[in-house]
């Protein structure tokens, strides 16, 4: 039996008057891909939020690998293996793309100021296995041939790979994709799909947050369906499409019944 390398216990945020997660607990496991899924607002991404130190959350404990991560800040998180991107995607227009996924690695390679100011023989090393891995990185994700072009070049589609690319930089244990095929081309969508399955065949284990469900169904062995803050279902794919609930929250309850009426 594989053991879970992320255990997520009793995750709870509120805000005011709401409960947006509400005693949420799952686990991964090493060398997986898992889908969370979900309505509008049943706090996918409050969760996510708070599990790589974005938010505080107002209960529960969440583990790496057996290491606590509740109350971290998120670069100690990054630190300790757990990466994300984020739905709004990030980069720095006037850099190349070699230079952005550069700043990543610094986020996380533990070197100081200080050595950045001796240019310190291990900040060298540092800078020098960086650039090797940020090439490689780029050819992974398909934009090789831009490694020296400024990131404005790149369409929304291809700042998506370049957000994928930088989260495995620093080689994370486990990486938190949000929303990455959101507002992008059915040929983009089938090219990162097949971007995730390379870097999960290289060790990477992923947990990924989208609305485009038939996406979570073909890429994920696991799949995790909040509504209002609460787990509703877990499984495989195949329990999940026909879960009763998970159609309710999807189509309410009178399109659930049809479905079921209509076989489909």
């Amino acid at each position: 039996m594989t053991a879970a390398l992320l255990e997520v216990r009793s995750l709870t945020k509120r805000y005011l008057g709401l409960t947006a997660v509400d005693d949420l607990s799952y686990q991964v496991e090493a060398g997986s891909i898992v889908g969370l899924i979900g309505p509008n607002g049943s706090g996918k991404s409050t969760s996510i939020d708070c599990i790589s130190g974005f938010q505080p959350a107002d209960g529960g404990e969440w583990f790496l690998d057996g290491q606590p991560l509740a109350g971290l800040s998120p670069h100690r998180i990054a630190r300790a293996g757990l990466t994300r991107t984020f739905q709004t995607v990030r980069a720095y227009d006037e850099l190349s793309l070699l230079d952005n996924l550069r700043v990543a690695a610094q986020e996380t390679d533990g070197h100081g100021w200080w050595a950045a100011l001796r240019r310190s023989a291990g900040l060298r090393e540092s800078e020098s296995k960086a650039a090797d891995r940020a090439r490689s990185l780029l050819e992974t994700v398909g934009l090789a041939r831009y490694a020296d072009a400024p990131a404005a070049i790149l369409s929304y589609g291809q700042r998506k790979l370049l957000a994928i690319a930088a989260s495995i930089m620093a080689h994370p244990r486990l990486v938190v994709l949000d929303e990455p095929v959101a507002g992008v081309n059915p040929t983009m969508v089938r090219h990162i799909e097949e971007v995730i399955r390379r870097i999960n065949a290289e060790g990477v284990t992923l947990v990924i947050v989208e609305h485009n469900v038939d996406f979570i169904m073909n890429l994920c062995r696991s799949v995790v369906v909040l509504e209002s803050g609460r787990k509703i279902a877990e499984g495989p794919p195949t329990v999940i499409r026909s879960d009763p609930r998970v159609l309710a929250a999807y189509l309410g309850t009178a399109g659930a019944r049809a479905m079921e009426q209509t076989g489909r």
